[in-house]
């Protein structure tokens, strides 16, 4: 297949990418670089050094004898993003090009209007450039499981049976985003949706758990093809974040009663549900909802679990929530639509911990300390920040 990975410089776009051209797949990647300017503006960086997406690509060439063409550009820009898209000519389109933090999003009014601003209208100039030039390339976006936020009943993959006055209808289950991050994937899944339905275009939409690890096969052949490992306040996820304050003799840092739950999935998980959806596409004019995840646990779970495998001994320090969110709640979301087409997960175990904290005390002189500690509150604005505009990989 021909595949064009949107955001391929990103944590999971560039191993995405990787993982697809190994196994035989033409890939594109596109992406502006814009992720590596925000390390800068929150004082932050990876974990792991990352090398410039040109020299990632020539050294996977040396690696593997594998061509990836790069694409240096803004989804913004729609003659750059119609242009690649006409000459490249995919079969699959992998959307990761977005502002990706909860808490960048909240940081303020500019940076709330910057994420929905650059995720919405990158996902419609796509959704555009695709029903013009060719209607049957399958996009697979990757949404979130946050969409759903954390109702007192089961979450559904993507739809519900509802029955109400006597009628039935099978209806997009409700969606309670957490962020206005989350919110810029409500409106993206609704506007996929819409264009599926109007113009016959196809569709998966991924709704990704929280995801945890750096390392997969093709990226631990050589140095300069590694992923980013982010571990502040604004980026970081939380197993991640919990193995470098671990490596640090940082206190594990819990916001409130830790009961917060989210489903999880291993680096090396996501791409075989990417994988998965792009060999089996969705049909014209289907917009399919596919809940990826692989286990669930609380806060506080993997927080104790951090610490009964650190090598380095650790505490967990509880501290005021700093988003608006339940702090305790049912939680019990659907997934078998992937294990259905094969999946067959990396759950996690007490190696898998262990060996996050091991790589984050092998780079921990690159930790920042000042950078661990949440500096965004849900409940307050800021002055705004200015940034500049763009598209950036997950």
């Amino acid at each position: 297949m021909r595949i064009l990975v949107l955001g391929g410089d990103g944590y999971l776009g560039w191993p995405t990418a990787l993982h697809f051209s190994q196994g035989g797949h033409d890939v594109g990647v596109v992406d502006n670089l814009v992720r590596r300017h925000y390390d800068e503006e929150m004082g932050s960086n990876s974990l792991v050094p990352i090398r410039q997406l040109h020299r990632r690509v020539a050294t996977w060439k040396e690696v593997s004898g594998h061509t990836i063409t790069p694409f240096i550009g803004d989804l913004d820009d729609y003659p750059f993003l119609y242009e690649t898209i006409r000459s490249f000519e995919p079969d699959s389109v992998v959307h990761f090009a977005e502002q990706r933090s909860a808490p960048y999003s909240m940081i303020d009014r500019a940076h709330a209007v910057y994420t929905q601003v650059n995720n919405v209208v990158g996902t419609l100039n796509l959704l555009y450039a695709i029903a013009e030039l060719n209607p049957a390339i399958h996009i697979v976006k990757l949404g979130t499981m946050g969409e759903y936020g954390t109702p007192n009943i089961d979450i559904e993959e993507g739809y519900i049976e509802i029955t109400h006055k006597g009628r039935t209808d099978v209806l997009p289950y409700p969606k309670q985003p957490g962020s206005f991050y989350h919110l810029s994937k409500v409106h993206d899944s609704h506007n996929i949706q819409f264009a599926c339905r109007i113009w016959g275009l196809r569709s998966t939409d991924l709704n990704q758990g929280v995801v945890y690890g750096q390392q997969t096969p093709e990226t631990n052949l050589h140095p300069d093809l590694e992923t980013r490992f982010d571990y502040d306040g604004v980026f970081g996820t939380v197993l991640n974040r919990f193995a470098v304050q671990a490596a640090v003799g940082y206190p594990l840092t819990v916001y409130g009663k830790g009961g917060q739950t989210r489903g999880m999935i291993d680096i090396r998980d996501t791409l075989a549900c990417v994988e998965l959806a792009c060999l089996n596409p969705a049909a014209k004019g289907e917009f399919r909802v596919f809940n990826q995840f692989t286990e669930t646990f609380s806060v506080i779970q993997m927080a104790e679990w951090v610490k009964r495998v650190s090598p380095v001994p650790v505490t967990i320090e509880s501290i005021p929530d700093p988003r608006v969110e339940k702090e305790e709640h049912y939680y019990n979301a659907i997934a078998t639509h992937l294990p259905d087409l094969g999946l067959q997960p990396h759950l996690l175990a007490d190696e898998h911990v262990a060996s996050l904290v091991e790589l984050a005390i092998k780079h921990k002189n690159r930790v920042n300390p000042e950078a661990i500690r949440p500096t965004v509150n849900w409940r307050t604005t800021k002055s705004e920040v200015s940034v500049s505009g763009g598209a950036v990989g997950e």
